[in-house]
């Protein structure tokens, strides 16, 4: 016999059947007893009577069951709507216990358990209704992102998960290189200069569902490891990138949440200077109403400046990254008037949350190692840190742009979540371990030996 799904019960009634799951509750009413079986699309009601009684009373909530019985259909009046096999239930007829739980640590779909409980017993967490929910629509975000991208002519490229370390921003992951002793890899901020070479390498268009790293501080919208949307194009332009990232954004959230409002039917583009001077910062919330989570306000932040100045460092940095082109009235003379040089870079941002950024980038070498040496770097830093860049730019390298989205950050909004930790399956705490795993832990001597490290105390 094989194993029928919650969303199946109700075809099948007067039929036997095979049920597999988990029991989510377990009723004994003394000469009947009920067993909500939970599988991943839902709840159906068993039911169990005469000699089946003594072996539903082995059964703990949480236990994974089979059984075999036959589909009947509920009186009207005991109908359950909330249920997706709400019209019928089973006739229990053979129960196999395949394993036991023991009482859990916290209960399920009880938003009120500490988030660090949570997080420690996420195996447990994810059978919650609403994690399971969340996770479930995260995979349908993407597979929408991957078929919009495809049908534009897009290929999905991997790129390496160690690599070399650059500065691009924040501190990075550092992974100690054993045939090179002394020597490290690093862990990818981004794959930006990555996805640049595979521009050179006539790709054209690139995108990928990519996980990112970064060694700084946890909020609630940040994490050690996070998931970003990474997309490049060859000879394109500011406007066509918006407008490919404006029509995924729209599609997505009319396909998967009809029941949300668009606060204008496009996606309207303001400016860094009008932003600041109208709402006093870069990802302003447009929404009418900001108490309503229903409703989304996309937002295109463009004409960024191409620098900001670091008074610590007593240096002009970049605003977004080095690889951002000048706007092309700022090419020949960024240098003169820094301040108020203006970059081909954009942010999208939603309900006051930058949920992406990307710009045009410098694909001349000379302008790029213009822009390298006015931020402080030497010319031998320049070659350490990006010959490699600057060399594939001799050979033939193309106009190109591209935009990254944070999709944790885009999810929690679209989800209604407070935290980027509630759309990630195993996430880690709000200071960056993992709890469930007990890491960051130590390693053995042998293993520091075998790779040149020796521990500071």
């Amino acid at each position: 016999m094989q194993r029928i799904l919650s969303s199946e019960v109700k075809d099948q009634v007067g039929q036997s059947v095979l049920m597999r799951g988990w029991a989510q509750t377990v009723r004994d009413h003394a000469k009947v007893a009920f067993i909500d079986l939970r599988d991943r699309k839902g709840l159906t009601q068993l039911v169990f009577t005469g000699n089946m009684l003594e072996e539903v009373r082995k059964v703990t909530p949480e236990s994974v069951i089979t059984i075999e019985g036959k589909v009947a259909e509920r009186p009207q009046s005991l109908v359950n709507i909330n249920i997706i096999s709400g019209t019928v239930e089973i006739q229990v007829e053979k129960l196999t216990i395949e394993s036991i739980a023991k009482t859990l640590p916290m209960p399920l779909d009880d938003r009120t358990v500490s988030e660090d409980i949570r997080l420690k017993y996420r195996y447990l967490d994810i059978r919650s209704k609403k994690m399971a929910e969340n996770l479930r629509l995260r995979h349908k975000m993407n597979n929408l992102i991957r078929e919009h991208f495809t049908s534009h002519d897009f290929a999905e490229i991997e790129t390496p998960y160690i690599s070399k370390s650059t500065p691009e921003g924040a501190r990075d992951y550092l992974v100690p290189a054993r045939i090179a002793p002394g020597m490290f890899y690093a862990l990818p901020q981004s794959p930006q200069q990555y996805k640049q070479l595979l521009m050179v390498a006539g790709m054209e268009r690139y995108f990928q569902i990519v996980r990112c790293f970064r060694d700084e501080d946890a909020r609630g919208d940040r994490q050690p490891e996070f998931t970003q949307l990474d997309v490049e194009m060859s000879f394109t332009s500011p406007e066509e990138i918006l407008a490919l990232t404006e029509e995924l954004v729209l599609d997505l959230v009319k396909k998967l949440f009809p029941e949300k409002t668009l606060t204008t039917p496009n996606v309207p583009r303001i400016s860094f200077k009008e932003a600041m001077e109208k709402y006093g910062n870069d990802r302003p919330d447009m929404r009418k109403d900001t108490s309503n989570d229903d409703e989304l306000a996309f937002a295109f932040v463009v004409d960024f400046p191409l620098f900001e100045w670091k008074e610590s460092e007593k240096r002009w940095d970049a605003t977004h990254h080095p690889f951002t082109s000048p706007a092309p009235e700022w090419e020949d003379n960024f240098e003169k008037h820094p301040e108020k040089a203006i970059a081909l870079q954009y942010d999208l941002v939603l309900n006051g949350s930058e949920i992406g950024g990307g710009s045009i980038r410098i694909h001349k070498p000379d302008v790029q190692g213009r822009i390298f040496e006015f931020m402080g770097h030497t010319k031998e830093g320049i070659q350490d840190k990006f010959g490699h860049l600057l060399e594939a730019f001799e050979y033939g390298v193309p106009p190109h742009g591209g935009i990254a989205l944070g999709l944790d950050r885009m999810y929690t909004i679209l989800l209604k979540e407070q935290s980027i930790r509630d759309v990630i399956a195993f996430a880690k705490s709000g200071d960056g371990r993992d709890l469930m795993m007990n890491a960051p832990s130590e390693v053995d001597e042998s293993q520091l030996k075998e790779l040149g490290l020796k521990l500071i105390k």
